[in-house]
């Protein structure tokens, strides 16, 4: 496939709503959702129709139908397709990798909601919430979060990594789930949260 990250993410997005609701949601809708901008998803639509993903009625038409055949980019029989998005460090921050890592299938009953994506743990600073070198962790796309809830979050706009969330009064700290490792904290505009993590796929190196 011949699309990035963000493209597949949101042609995922797209396919599972129209599997669980019968139609296409807004642009507006899949902003909300997604965590981006109304220009964001519109950019990504017009990308995906240039590249013969998706067919709209006149240039500005919001009736979008998904040209490519189940299964090709989304839902396998069975199982949920979720994209893997890259590695994510679990220890000192990792530069962030933006190239597609492939996908997991995931039993639809444990992952029910709105579009998810993967991320591949490197590192052990969250060992002790059970989540281990090798996993990946599934996330609900977020730009927000609540007070120790797992996130995936980049740092300086570069750096990911996943931890737990606190909001202090003078700054985000993220803390990690291994003594060994110390919390960090940050300014509020170094820390960008990207999602919530919502469940764990152990990964074959920590069997």
């Amino acid at each position: 496939m011949d699309l990035s990250p963000v493209q597949k993410k949101i042609y995922l997005y797209f396919e599972t709503m129209i599997r669980r609701h019968g139609s296409m949601p807004t642009l507006r809708k899949a902003a909300e959702d997604n965590g981006v901008s109304h220009a964001a998803i519109a950019q990504t639509v017009r990308v995906l129709e240039k590249k013969g993903y998706v067919s709209r009625d006149g240039r500005y038409g919001r009736q979008i139908r998904l040209l490519k055949k189940s299964g090709t980019v989304g839902e396998d029989q069975g199982g949920v397709r979720v994209p893997v998005v890259g590695t994510i460090a679990a220890g000192l921050p990792l530069y962030a990798q933006q190239e597609w890592g492939g996908s997991l299938v995931l039993d639809p009953s444990l992952f029910r909601g709105g579009p998810l994506f993967a991320l591949k743990v490197n590192g052990q600073s969250m060992k002790d919430a059970g989540i281990l070198d090798g996993d990946f962790v599934v996330c609900e796309p977020r730009q927000y979060a609540e007070n120790g809830e797992i996130v995936a979050a980049l740092i300086h706009h570069e750096e990911a990594t996943v931890k737990r969330f606190f909001l202090k009064e003078d700054g985000i700290e993220l803390r990690p789930e291994n003594p060994e490792f110390s919390a960090a904290t940050y300014g509020f505009g170094e820390v960008l949260v990207q999602g919530k993590v919502v469940g764990l796929v152990r990964g074959p190196e920590s069997f």
